[in-house]
């Protein structure tokens, strides 16, 4: 008999007998089998002196006390290890890239808390698989479009259809540099991935950097005539942070707003005191993020469940760069989070005002 044969009778085998579990409330497997033994004598006991008290004779009522205390003893072991079977079964789907099987866990015993860890361990190979086909689907995507608009400006200019005026190579450095922060948040990712959690610690003026880094974006994305108001309360609002990541958290919070916002539409960068933190908040004129989507929007590749505010596939984005900021904020040992606002939607990042880095992140004192 083949294996392929052997497994299915020994599924047939295993529709054909119960799946009993009495045994479930117990919370322990050694007590388990320890009833489990006490079961099986005391019918054997039980039978044998009723088969003697009725003049049966041993040649009688042992054979059918070990013969009932065999079934008895089947059918509980049954339902102890029937956890351990499903497992078995369910590792074989898994490795044929099926990670949707869940084990029956009902048991309180060492066999039930092993069946809930594999039931865990499933889902987040569910969750890690489901974020891989994510990565390849996104990045697949982001990188043809730009590859594939690049390439049809380039063979234009060069059979002579259209002339290499400063337009066209500007629309070929905006694919370029699209395509340079597609491979800027990727290789950030693979930083996440990898751990990286060194802070170059610097204290500066918010205001200042807030100022530059709205400059800066205001001339890379002058196409939808954004107007980027800053506003810092006080002026000379002070924080410790390392300045490069910070940079990286608000330059990726622009690029979501200016994604987002509606030609000739406002960004706005406040900031402000609260208690012993500074809070900075990336406001647009949007559509908004629905209440639903809120707790998703800094998930790697998440995308939204409505219509309410554009897919990231559709509007350039990645679905990586919010991951990225709370990354960064998180190893500031702060947290962002989306707060209510009407209309658009607004990022709001909370620091600690005088560093206080995430446990295990390492720290240098920049100039």
């Amino acid at each position: 008999m083949g294996p392929a044969r052997d497994d299915d009778h020994a599924r047939w085998r295993d529709h054909r007998l119960p799946d009993v579990r009495p045994l479930d409330p117990v919370h322990s497997l050694k007590v388990k089998l320890g009833l489990l033994v006490v079961a099986s004598v005391t019918v054997a006991v039980v039978i044998t002196w009723v088969g003697l008290r009725n003049e049966l004779g041993p040649s009688r009522t042992f054979p059918l006390a070990i013969i009932v205390s065999l079934v008895l003893t089947q059918v509980l072991a049954r339902g102890m290890t029937s956890p351990l079977r499903q497992m078995t079964a369910a590792a074989q789907t898994m490795a044929d890239g099926d990670y949707s099987i869940r084990v029956r866990s009902t048991s309180q015993d060492e066999v039930g808390q092993l069946a809930e860890a594999f039931n865990t361990m499933a889902r987040d190979l569910e969750a890690s698989d489901r974020i891989r086909r994510d990565l390849i689907a996104n990045v697949s995507h982001e990188l043809r479009t730009p590859v594939a608009a690049l390439q049809a400006q380039l063979e234009n200019m060069v059979d002579g259809v259209t002339e290499p005026t400063p337009s066209s190579l500007e629309l070929s450095l905006e694919q370029t540099e699209r395509l340079s922060r597609l491979v800027t948040y990727l290789l950030d990712l693979s930083r996440v991935e990898a751990g990286a959690s060194a802070l170059m610690l610097t204290e500066f003026s918010v205001g200042d950097f807030l100022e530059e880094c709205a400059e800066a974006m205001s001339m890379v994305d002058a196409a939808k005539g954004l107007t980027y108001v800053v506003d810092v309360t006080p002026e000379d609002l002070p924080l410790e942070a390392d300045v490069e990541r910070l940079r990286q958290v608000v330059t990726n919070l622009l690029q979501n707003a200016i994604r987002h916002s509606p030609y000739g539409g406002t960004v706005r960068l406040d900031a402000y005191p609260q208690g012993d933190a500074v809070v900075i908040e990336v406001g647009d004129e949007g559509p908004g993020i629905p209440a639903e989507d809120r707790d998703r929007v800094f998930e790697r590749f998440a995308r939204g469940t409505t219509d309410a505010r554009p897919q990231p596939s559709a509007s350039g984005g990645t679905g990586i760069g919010l991951a990225i900021v709370r990354w960064a904020v998180d190893l500031h040992g702060g947290h962002v989070a989306v707060a209510d606002s009407e209309p658009g939607a607004t990022m709001r990042v909370t620091l600690p005002a005088v560093a206080r880095p995430a446990p295990g992140v390492t720290t240098e004192s920049g100039a």
